[in-house]
């Protein structure tokens, strides 16, 4: 255990480290200024808050986290509605996602990827003998996501609440809930989602943009199309790193949610794959970490929660880049320049390895 724990921990360094000389490269714009160096710094500042919350929270006992859960997801909706508040929250592009005070912007939305999972796992340990019920069995489970769902799809950020939907599904389907709830969530979420893209006109346009780009090129969004021509001009060994000609003006966010892209131009296939296997490396060291946790209690479904979406999010950012699925503004954990996912991303690596610590007591008491 204590040498996955170490390969762990080594693994999350290495994206890291890989992410800060990515950053750096990527901001270069076509006029050089100090607007690279403003970024780096950024960056550098908020790797420092998230190393520095990753291990408080490494260093709880994983009884604190059980205990915390409901709170910290009551914390959540709070900043989630008050990003909503005029003045309060601001409004970006057409959304109104962060929290905004000097010097420091947050995006409430991005520690629900950590409240909402936590909260599922909780409910379910909390109420495993009433798993099977239909009424205390079901209630409990859909109150977390009808209260943070809508306020992140209002904000508007379908990315994040089909996210989050993803992560509690992912809870209870570890949890034992039976099949006939799935089925029937199934059948209210699918009416909804419809209608949900039938009110927004752009993602419309932006999923037959998509489909488009696969029967003509030429047609294709042009932030989709910037980013397979910047993926495919790294060839094999890539243009080198520094010297690619995409992120000067050419490639949207280049920094942010297409900087896999930048990779692929400076460092070529190699560069990309490379970052695959220190995901694989990182959730498969993370997945041996677990095995001795019990898998019906909270710190397994949580920890593996985290470490699953996780790894996801950074696979879906791929499939954006790559246009395997229809573009979606979504950061690359880690490796993006850094802010609120920066952060949180590194929080959740620190819970997942307080977590995996078997200081539960009644997993000791089974144990005996």
């Amino acid at each position: 255990m204590e040498l996955s724990r170490q390969l762990f921990v080594a693994f999350a360094a290495l994206l890291l480290g890989f992410g800060l000389l990515m950053v750096h490269s990527s901001s270069v714009t076509s006029w050089p200024t100090e607007f690279e160096q403003v970024h780096l710094s950024r960056h550098l500042v908020f790797l420092i808050v998230g190393v520095i919350a990753a291990r408080f929270a490494a260093s709880q006992n994983p009884e604190f986290w059980r205990r915390f859960a409901p709170w910290l997801f009551v914390i959540t909706v709070a900043l989630l509605v008050l990003v909503l508040v005029p003045g309060i929250g601001v409004r970006v592009k057409g959304a109104q996602r962060w929290i905004r005070v000097p010097g420091i912007s947050a995006q409430p939305s991005e520690l629900a990827k950590i409240a909402v999972p936590l909260t599922m796992c909780w409910l379910v340990d909390w109420n495993r003998d009433r798993l099977s019920h239909w009424f205390a069995g079901t209630v409990p489970f859909v109150i977390p996501v009808l209260i943070a769902v809508p306020l992140v799809l209002i904000e508007p950020d379908l990315g994040t609440a089909v996210f989050l939907l993803g992560s509690a599904t992912l809870v209870l389907f570890l949890g034992g809930w039976p099949l006939r709830n799935f089925l029937l969530g199934i059948g209210v979420c699918v009416p909804v989602a419809i209608g949900t893209l039938a009110m927004k006109p752009y993602q419309q346009r932006r999923i037959a943009g998509f489909l488009e780009s696969w029967a003509n090129f030429d047609a294709a969004p042009y932030q989709l199309k910037q980013s397979l021509v910047t993926l495919g001009a790294g060839g094999l060994h890539g243009v080198g790193l520094g010297r690619g000609w995409q992120k000067l003006s050419f490639l949207p966010e280049a920094n942010t949610d297409f900087v896999f892209a930048v990779i692929g131009e400076e460092l070529g296939l190699i560069g990309t794959l490379s970052l695959i296997a220190l995901w694989c490396g990182l959730y498969l060291s993370g997945l041996r970490m677990l095995n001795h946790l019990d898998r019906r209690r909270f710190a397994y479904l949580a920890s593996f929660t985290l470490l699953t979406q996780l790894a996801g999010q950074a696979m879906l950012n791929i499939a954006v880049v790559t246009a395997m699925v229809p573009p979606k503004g979504i950061s690359h954990p880690l490796i993006s320049a850094g802010g609120s996912n920066l952060v949180v991303s590194l929080l959740a690596i620190g819970i997942v390895l307080s977590l995996s610590r078997n200081d539960d007591p009644e997993t000791k008491i089974a144990a005996i």
